[in-house]
């Protein structure tokens, strides 16, 4: 998604363009609640309400796994956010994060067949979030966290999932990680490279850039270089937060430091996650048949014209260009095969299964404008589904 039109209206003020079409499909909100039950008469009333819900009630009373059958709660996900990293557009306040939070949750019905509920909570402050959504969690089989800003988001998911025994997921963190490492095991093979020989340079050390360098080395990268807007992360800087210093200690190449564009320097692929804008001259310092993956959206880091000039593979976060990173391609199959045996988290072994579901559908049409499935592709959700199910039995959190 990018952000409305920003065009002049007749008296030149400054606002969002409402003859935009994007405002006319917005009307009245992107969703609403339907039944799934027949109420054409008493019969059915009586078996829908009371006194035939009393029964049902009663029984998941004595015993409450059978609410996972008789209710909609293990397939209905919160979309929970504060509204303070909105696409790019920042911290712009819970009601106006509404129609994103919206958007996913179609997203999640139209690809995963998951219902989800938008839930945005008037509150910046990590206990309150954290306590909001713990209270909130009988009612759902899983969370999604979005659109939440570093370094609070780190905190708020590993506190939810330390309290809760339901899968809590942060899209801008992982989804965005699980595509990108799908994009990039297609481009490595592209390339001819291996991915433990593979030079990454991250720029960007926010939720989507912790997220893919963590899963990057969990898939076998060696060498990562993360950037931040001082430079390149490593030990030797005093002006680090816990989450960098933690990133510094397992990433850099050898004696890595100095700014981005030294990183640069005969790398093998570069992953923009920042909103910053990279010089043609730091991109042509790269390593010959370089992979750049230039995310930020609207406006991507560098412009795929310019990148193809030095790269083999370039892929951005917009659908104009090919090989789009596009969350939807992780989190509807994620949550669905998560969902599928009941797993009372994600892991990384999930997330890494998820990126290679992806990867593997490119398959032998495998060339530099498709590193990565459309999000279109039917196949997606559920052969993510499929191998998230069976990672979550590896993993010992399946339920069933």
């Amino acid at each position: 998604m990018s952000r409305a039109d920003d065009t002049l209206d007749q008296a030149g003020d400054a606002r969002p363009g409402v003859d935009h079409p994007a405002f006319a499909l917005h009307v009245g909100g992107k969703m609403e609640v339907a039944s799934t039950v027949p109420l054409t008469g008493a019969d059915d009333l009586s078996l829908a309400y009371t006194p035939g819900v009393a029964l049902v009630c009663e029984a998941i009373a004595a015993d409450p796994a059978l609410a996972d059958e008789y209710t909609w709660i293990p397939n209905t996900v919160a979309v929970v956010t504060d509204g303070t990293a909105v696409l790019g557009l920042g911290d712009i306040g819970p009601v106006a994060a509404m129609p994103v939070m919206e958007g996913k949750a179609v997203l999640f019905k139209q690809f995963g067949g998951v219902d989800a509920i938008p839930i945005c909570l008037d509150t910046k402050d990590v206990d309150e979030i954290v306590e909001t959504v713990v209270r909130m969690a009988p009612s759902f089989g899983g969370v999604n966290l979005e659109d939440i800003s570093a370094p609070r988001c780190f905190e708020i998911e590993r506190r939810l999932q330390e309290r809760l025994d339901i899968p809590i997921f942060h899209d801008d963190q992982h989804g965005t990680a699980v595509v990108v490492l799908a994009a990039l095991i297609n481009a490595v093979r592209l390339t001819g490279r291996r991915m433990e020989d593979t030079k990454v340079v991250v720029s960007g050390a926010g939720a989507a850039g912790v997220a893919v360098t963590r899963i990057l080395l969990q898939a076998g990268v060696r060498h990562v270089a993360v950037c931040d807007s001082k430079g390149v992360i490593h030990s030797g800087r005093e002006d680090l937060t816990a989450v960098k210093q933690d990133v510094a200690a397992v990433t850099a190449f050898a004696g890595a430091t100095g700014q981005l564009g030294d990183a640069l320097e005969g790398a093998d692929a570069f992953v923009g996650v920042s909103g910053g804008s990279v010089p043609a001259e730091a991109i042509a310092r790269m390593a010959p048949d370089a992979m750049i993956f230039a995310l930020a959206n609207p406006t991507p880091e560098v412009h795929p014209d310019v990148a193809r000039q030095h790269a083999t593979v370039v892929a951005t976060g917009r659908s104009d260009f090919p090989n789009q990173i596009n969350n939807v391609l992780a989190f509807p199959g994620i949550f669905r095969g998560t969902i599928d045996v009941r797993a009372s988290r994600i892991t990384e072994g999930m997330k890494v299964a998820a990126a290679l579901a992806l990867a593997d559908l490119v398959g032998d049409d495998l060339e530099a404008a498709y590193v990565i499935p459309s999000p279109f592709d039917d196949r997606v959700a559920p052969a993510v589904a499929a191998a998230v199910s069976a990672a979550a039995r590896a993993d010992g959190v399946a339920r069933r």
